[in-house]
């Protein structure tokens, strides 16, 4: 039994041994040269372009609501229509205002022109040529007069059939047939929203702003991506199109506005957004996968493997964007330990694994 038990340690000392000297299992990532993105992320809001909130001009009865409830209209498209047969005998009587008063007009004018001839040929005084003049001002005076009340008649009329002034999307129904409305009251009679295109504000922090001002004053397009809530979908790309004139001093940022194409209707007005402004983009930098940098308190590095051997190396951290981050320190082709973290030590043994090998979840190592 004595035996038995020395030659069981003497195995496990003869197989710890062996995988000491077979290093210490290991997956690794290569370090590669390309492009990144410098890119601000923040929260906005979907805002429409127009929104129009349509009320009535005039008094009256609606006799016809031509819109369904959520209707996409063009400009132009007929909404509501509001008796319009006291406009028109309003009108109707403002045109006979004309017609008399043009005709009392050309009578004077005639009898301007007769007095005219007379006085050529001294037959009448000067002082009936003179009041047969101020006469026709008069007359011409009250045929604008005419015109100007035929046309806010007209105006009127206009009124009674509402239409669309933007092309867009109708919210829910808020008057029926028969409803009667005024013009001094407040009541909505449609609501429409420009889907297409549309607008998210966002905020950019006042530390940021020096650089994305200076992209924008070079005539730069800046990109900006809106993701859902989750921040893992892609709802549209849009471009940057203006900032705000002052910075918010409650919070330190200053608005944005990107315009969106929306041709899937994936935005909705007022919905909540993750944004990414893409300020510029990195060219021929260094890249390394993010996972395969650690950390050891304010500095980072990474375990570079060369002949089988761990060499610990101290680099700079830059931007990071999808799993890559911008790294000095280490040139593309380094061959970069990507678990056994817990494990590894500077000039660490190391055996390259082709399958995932587990690793303390922390991935800090003390070098």
């Amino acid at each position: 039994m004595l035996l038995r038990r020395h030659d069981e340690a003497t195995q496990k000392a003869a197989a710890a041994a062996k995988a000491k000297v077979a290093g210490i299992a290991i997956t690794t990532e290569t370090a590669t040269k390309g492009n990144i993105g410098v890119y601000l992320d923040s929260i906005g809001t979907v805002t429409p372009v127009f929104t129009d909130s349509i009320t009535s001009q005039v008094d009256g009865l609606i006799t016809e609501v031509h819109y369904t409830e959520g209707q996409r209209v063009n400009k132009g498209d007929p909404l509501v229509d509001i008796d319009p047969r006291p406009y028109r005998a309003t009108l109707l009587a403002a045109q006979g205002a004309l017609q008399r008063d043009e005709n009392v007009l050309a009578q004077a004018s005639m009898d301007l022109a007769r007095y005219r001839a007379a006085w050529e040929r001294n037959a009448i005084a000067k002082q009936i040529l003179d009041d047969q003049e101020k006469l026709v001002a008069q007359d011409e005076g009250t045929v604008k007069n005419d015109q100007g009340t035929l046309q806010y008649d007209q105006v009127q009329l206009d009124f009674t059939h509402i239409t669309a002034p933007i092309s867009g999307r109708v919210g829910l129904r808020l008057v029926d047939p028969g409803n009667v409305v005024q013009s001094a009251s407040s009541t909505t009679l449609a609501v429409i929203t420009q889907l297409e295109p549309i607008t998210v504000i966002f905020t950019i922090p006042e530390d940021s702003l020096g650089q994305v001002a200076a992209r924008l004053t070079q005539g730069a397009t800046l990109t900006v991506d809106a993701l859902d809530r989750t921040n893992q979908k892609k709802i549209g790309t849009g471009k940057l199109l203006t900032i705000d004139n002052q910075i918010d001093t409650t919070t330190g940022t200053v608005k944005g506005r990107a315009l969106f194409d929306n041709k899937n209707d994936g935005l909705f007005p007022n919905e909540f957004v993750n944004t990414r402004l893409l300020v510029r983009t990195l060219q021929g930098v260094t890249l390394a996968p993010s996972s395969t940098i650690q950390q050891n308190g304010q500095a980072s590095f990474v375990y570079v493997i060369q002949n089988n051997v761990a060499h610990l190396r101290n680099v700079k951290v830059g931007v990071t964007d999808g799993g890559q981050t911008q790294v000095t320190g280490i040139g593309p082709g380094d061959v970069l330990a990507n678990s056994s973290f817990d494990k590894l030590q500077n000039n660490s043994p190391v055996a390259i694994s082709s399958t995932p090998v587990e690793s303390n979840p922390s991935g800090s190592n003390t070098p």
